[in-house]
């Protein structure tokens, strides 16, 4: 016999074969349908009485056993008698409708709408189609004034009106804006408070070259939201106007991550040029927000928008505009994970040039925003760098953002301070829960790029706790966010975690070993020689000292700024040990990145070797706060394995 299906996106119904059942009366389809609201758990009896009267008859119990007994008929009419029900059964106190998962079209529906999050992008849109499909008309359609329905209808209605907006997303982001403009015309005209919606509307308007109709809608969400709510437009659709406004090229139909890239470079040549020599302002600040859709393109746009931005930064000083600066120095908010500078030259320029506008700016609280943005500037931009001005500004700067209540800003502001919060050893902790607040507002207030911000810091923080059932998942949304929103330099981390899971995990070192080596031909071409230099040889030798192995640091490889804690086992590995001990007497503490705690372990073994007792007490004091964690594994990248293990050799080697 065919398997009996179930509607409730519309008037409750029951199918086999096409074939609508006979449910009798109203109390009928009313008990059906509050056991499909219950998805398969059990409804007691009592529970069913309450539900279907607000004051129940004498007999009510028994009229509901008469209405359970009349579907069953309806629904499994082949049944023999006394045989047991195998679709609405009874269960202890109650019933319970025992449905397959894709015999009810809600059902359905809520999975389609997962996978179509998990799928390409390009293969989502006709997912969702058709998973809207199933609608006709209001779920559980003739139960809108029962209590017990009120809140699936809510969730399913708010599932349906994010999938309609999910899909103009996509359409929009796959170059084909031009489909989602008539299906969210109507979506507007039946839920004018969606914002979100508002936003793709005008965005959807302006790819297919209507921007003065993209600007009217924009003023029409402002006019209906003022009027009827009494509040302002939200940030991204203040944004938006913005951008609209200064034809920003990062709101152009996207093309293949290549051609993206070669076009934004294209542009932002372009506009620097014109910004520069005509002294435009205008187009200084919309330069700089092209440089920071630029960044995140990879194929070479971040060492492009490096280089333009600084020359940006200067042009804007010589204007003699304080916040015209600023504006120019804080648009470029780009999220940034690994916390040692690309070009340390140019940051401290950029932070001069931040701390200057800073005391040029207005002290009154209309500069508030602007200079928090500065702040961040310098929070970020000192990274790596030991000196209490970082810590200052990036704490003073989530201060203000979080009394404006901005989204954004405080996005900014949290990715400043996670730049400042490896000082110490044993941080981990306190990273994580940034990573956590940044992937809550991010989520809230689709901010995508500071959402995979925090999905890699919580990576990289329980990664050094030693939790990688979490970081699995974290580095798993990375690549899902990565790969719906072409972000290609996500994956230079979630490999790198990939290996540094290898190597934590027990795996064999020549395994570990390929897995890093293979990890480290991703660096290649990124952009980001901040990440790249050195970060190859030191996870090499993290992993042998892991394993008990000898260092057998290679001298020729480029070390880049790790080379002072290599080149000693080097002139040890070469019998020099007078030099190598006044190689690691020289060594001055490790900066303040997210390789502390591996660096440290990479002087403990030295001072083992040597048995130098002052680098021993000082390697101890350092490591001590990351007991219980893996060193290095902050990163995200490597490991030099367990801190405690560290600490337990140090302890024997300075005895009692």
């Amino acid at each position: 016999m065919e398997a009996v299906t179930f509607s409730v996106l519309g008037p409750v119904t029951a199918e086999r074969a096409g074939d609508v059942l006979a449910l009798r009366g109203p109390r009928h389809r009313a008990v059906l349908a509050r056991l499909l609201v219950a998805r398969r758990r059990v409804v007691p009896l009592d529970r069913l009485v309450a539900d279907l009267w607000d004051e129940p008859p004498p007999r009510a119990v028994g009229s509901v056993r008469t209405f359970v007994g009349d579907l069953r008929r309806a629904l499994e009419p082949g049944r023999p008698p006394r045989a047991p029900a195998r679709l609405l059964v009874t269960e202890g106190p109650g019933y319970t409708l025992r449905a397959a998962p894709d015999a009810v079209d809600a059902w359905r529906f809520e999975e389609a709408v997962a996978q179509a999050d998990r799928m390409p992008a390009a293969r989502a849109p006709d997912l969702l189609r058709t998973a809207l499909g199933e609608w006709r008309g209001p779920a559980y359609a003739e139960f809108g004034g029962a209590q017990w329905a009120r809140g699936e209808r809510l969730r399913l209605t708010e599932l349906r009106l994010r999938a309609v907006e999910r899909r103009a997303e996509l359409l929009v982001g796959l170059g084909r804006a031009a489909e989602a403009v008539p299906d969210l015309d109507a979506h507007l005209a039946e839920h004018p408070w969606r914002e979100e919606a508002w936003r793709l509307h005008a965005l959807a308007l302006y790819r297919t070259g209507r921007q003065a109709d993209a600007l009217a809608v924009l003023r029409r969400a402002r006019a209906l939201l003022a009027g009827h709510l009494g509040v302002d437009p939200g940030p991204r659709l203040r944004r938006l106007e913005a951008d609209i406004l200064a034809q920003d090229p990062g709101l152009d139909p996207p093309g293949e991550p290549a051609e993206a890239a070669a076009r934004l470079w294209a542009r932002a040549t372009e506009a620097y040029d014109r910004a520069v020599a005509a002294g435009a302002r205008a187009r200084l600040e919309s330069t700089v927000g092209l440089l920071r859709h630029l960044a995140v393109t990879g194929a070479g746009g971040l060492e492009a928008a490096r280089e333009h931005r600084a020359a940006a930064v200067a042009a804007a000083e010589e204007t003699g505009d304080a916040e015209l600066t600023a504006r120019v120095i804080g648009a470029y908010d780009v999220p940034a994970n690994w916390t040692r500078s690309d070009d340390p030259e140019p940051a401290r320029r950029i932070v001069a040039a931040a701390e200057r506008t800073l005391a040029a700016l207005p002290d009154d609280t209309t500069a508030d925003a602007a200079r928090c943005r500065l702040l961040a500037t310098i929070a970020l931009e000192s990274r790596g760098v030991r000196s209490p001005r970082g810590p200052r500004a990036a704490d003073e700067a989530e201060r203000i953002a979080r009394r404006l209540d901005d989204p954004a800003l405080l996005a900014f502001a949290l990715n400043g301070l996670f730049m400042q919060s490896c000082t110490t050893a044993g941080l981990a902790p306190r990273r994580d829960a940034i990573g956590a607040e940044l992937i809550a507002l991010a989520a809230r207030h689709g901010l995508v790029n500071h959402e995979v911000l925090g999905r890699l810091i919580r990576l990289q923080a329980r990664s050094a706790l030693a939790d990688f059932a979490s970081a699995d998942e974290h580095a798993a949304a990375a690549d899902h966010l990565a790969e719906r929103h072409e972000r290609p330099l996500v994956g230079v981390f979630t490999e790198g975690y990939r290996a540094l899971r290898r190597a934590a995990g027990g795996s064999p070192y020549e395994s570990a070993e390929a897995a890093y080596r293979s990890a480290a031909a991703r660096l290649d071409g990124a952009g980001m020689p901040g990440l790249a230099r050195g970060l190859p040889p030191l996870a090499l030798l993290g992993l042998r000292l892991a394993h008990g192995r000898p260092a057998d640091v290679d001298s020729l490889a480029d070390w880049g700024p790790y080379r002072p804690w290599a080149a000693p086992f080097a002139l040890l590995d070469e019998g020099r040990d007078a030099e190598a001990r006044a190689a690691l007497d020289a060594l001055a503490e490790p900066p303040p990145d997210l390789l502390y705690e591996a660096l440290c372990c990479a002087e403990a073994a030295l001072a083992l070797r040597l048995d130098d007792r002052p680098a021993l007490e000082r390697t101890y004091r350092r490591l001590l706060p990351a007991s219980g964690q893996l060193a290095g594994a902050g990163s995200g990248l490597l490991t030099f394995g367990p801190v405690d293990g560290w600490l337990a050799e140090i302890r024997a080697a300075l005895g009692p």
